[in-house]
């Protein structure tokens, strides 16, 4: 399985050394190449060390925001490349850096924080028992296993929980007492980012702005679009950001 899997990905070129029965009488120890990998014969308990070797089409994906929308699994809840590269820009990862990702939908900007820096830990709080299962995916997909993610409705699924470093929240601002409860967990530095795309929520972040101050900021994103058998621009929903340092 591991063989194909790094076929798949262009890693064909790899090497797998396989220890069995370590430490007992029928210890052993088997090597080949995932392209040529055709040994079956393996114990069930075993330990598979990899050296990854990339080939000229290996799916690598680049550490700095902006990964490709289509490298997420997602039903439509996504904050999109451009606009999710901003994001990461004003939510500023940094090593072992904790990040509260509010309303997280498949996950795409806690992945994304916790691949920016080494050591980066992130909570994405989402309510939608699909979106949970694909921000699951996306985590095992795209290297950051250990994303904690937390079901249930936002603010009460925050209780007892470490004290961030940064919170995002891409959804759910108008929520009720949503933003006081992570605004009381933020400790002074801390920096908060809101994205909005809906009147109502866009009315939210102005009037915290008004109080709070920070940056108050539209993005505006359109792409190049086949129209007939010529191409035009499509826009997307422009999406209000506030940003936030805590003082």
């Amino acid at each position: 399985t591991v063989a194909e899997i790094l076929r798949a990905r262009g890693f064909g070129g790899s090497k797998l050394i396989i220890f069995e029965h370590m430490g007992g009488g029928k210890e052993r120890q088997v090597e080949g190449i995932a392209q040529d990998w055709c040994t079956g014969d393996i114990a069930d308990f075993n330990t598979i060390a990899v050296e990854c070797v990339a080939g000229v089409n290996a799916d690598i994906q680049p550490k700095t925001p902006g990964l490709l929308d289509e490298a997420f699994v997602h039903d439509g809840q996504l904050t999109k490349r451009e606009v999710r590269a901003v994001t990461l820009s004003k939510l500023g990862p940094s090593p072992g850096a904790l990040l509260w990702d509010v309303g997280a939908g498949c996950g795409s900007v806690s992945i994304e924080w916790m691949r920016a820096a080494k050591n980066a830990q992130a909570v994405a709080f989402e309510r939608n028992e699909k979106r949970l299962q694909m921000i699951a995916d996306n985590a095992l997909a795209l290297g950051t296993p250990f994303l904690k993610i937390i079901p249930g409705l936002a603010p009460v699924s925050m209780e007892n929980l470490s004290s961030p470093d940064a919170i995002f929240i891409g959804g759910g601002i108008i929520a009720e007492n949503l933003f006081e409860v992570c605004w009381k967990a933020l400790p002074v530095h801390g920096r908060l980012v809101a994205n909005a795309v809906t009147l109502e929520a866009e009315e939210k972040l102005s009037n915290l702005s008004r109080n709070y101050g920070g940056d108050l900021v539209q993005i505006g994103i359109s792409r190049a679009q086949p129209v007939g058998s010529f191409r035009g621009w499509q826009p997307f929903r422009t999406v209000t950001q506030w940003s936030v340092r805590k003082t």
